[in-house]
């Protein structure tokens, strides 16, 4: 990916989303050429010079400093997700060939340990996933959970589930959000890891198929995953609410550990210890014939 362009349309598209009013800034008469804040309003509010942000938002970042960066993020009101995003992007764009670069994770990468964690949460749906959205384990009632994803001809990944699969629009009661969240989700991975091929390989192929995709793809939105309710019809058990928390596995960097849960005595907790009944093991009490 295109680091410089990168950042230059990330920070263009921030001054779009602003008004002056939405800025505190006096709205002075005359018809405005421009959606948002102009460049120079920015730097106004930043505290720096013109040249120095439109540089900046030319894509070129050599030698910029932390406290420029908090004073441009305050000027276009940037949340967590989208701070830390500006600076992988800076981080990216000034970094030398071959420097910086993620390994991205790979399947089967979480520890004996861990996955030994994950079996023994009977009661909670869990799944470990990649920032690309492959999903790299579960545990049984996280692979009964989400079913549908695992029917995948390729490897489970969350992108193509929502954008490729007709069946994600039934899945998901909030296919909207579901789809814009899974859309910035990759975008903060692009950010960290533009070096990662298999990333690279994964937008362009949803980009291609998927004109929502594509649009989604173009506004530049980003999150992190941290914790959240999803609204999910299962075709076995019927609609849940389920919370969940994104927590990261320190054993392996770059994987999320999500636990789905409910609270005890919720419709949604039945049809969770319902779900889990359904695909619980069974055992033969057959006895083994003699030889």
């Amino acid at each position: 990916m295109d680091t410089h362009s990168e950042l230059r349309e990330f920070l263009m598209t921030r001054r779009a989303r602003l008004t002056p009013e939405q800025a505190g800034l006096p709205l002075f008469g005359g018809r405005r050429r421009v959606d948002g804040l102009r460049r120079e309003e920015v730097a106004l509010i930043a505290g720096i010079s013109v040249e120095y942000y439109v540089r900046l938002e030319r894509g070129n970042a050599a030698g910029v400093s932390d406290a420029v960066l908090d004073g441009i993020s305050r000027a276009l009101q940037l949340d967590d997700a989208e701070h830390a995003h500006l600076l992988d992007l800076v981080r990216a764009s000034t970094a030398t060939v071959g420097a910086g670069r993620r390994r991205p994770a790979k399947a089967g990468q979480v520890s004996a340990s861990v996955q030994q964690m994950i079996d023994a949460m009977k009661d909670v749906a869990v799944l470990v996933q990649n920032g690309r959205g492959d999903v790299i384990t579960a545990n049984p009632l996280g692979r009964a959970l989400y079913s549908v994803l695992y029917d995948q001809p390729a490897n489970p990944n969350f992108g193509r589930f929502v954008f490729l699969d007709p069946r994600s629009h039934d899945f998901y009661l909030d296919w909207d959000d579901a789809a814009a969240q899974t859309v910035a989700l990759l975008r903060s991975e692009a950010g960290r890891a533009p070096n990662d091929r298999s990333l690279s390989n994964l937008v362009g192929e949803l980009s291609t198929r998927s004109d929502v995709f594509r649009t989604l793809w173009a506004a530049h939105n980003v999150r992190e995953h941290r914790t959240g309710t999803k609204r999910l019809h299962h075709p076995d058990v019927g609609d849940l609410t389920l919370s969940y928390e994104g927590l990261q596995i320190t054993s392996a960097p770059g994987l999320l550990m999500l636990p789905y849960s409910a609270p005890p005595g919720t419709d949604s907790h039945e049809k969770l210890q319902l779900l889990a009944t359904l695909n619980a093991p069974t055992h033969s009490t057959q006895q083994p014939s003699a030889p």
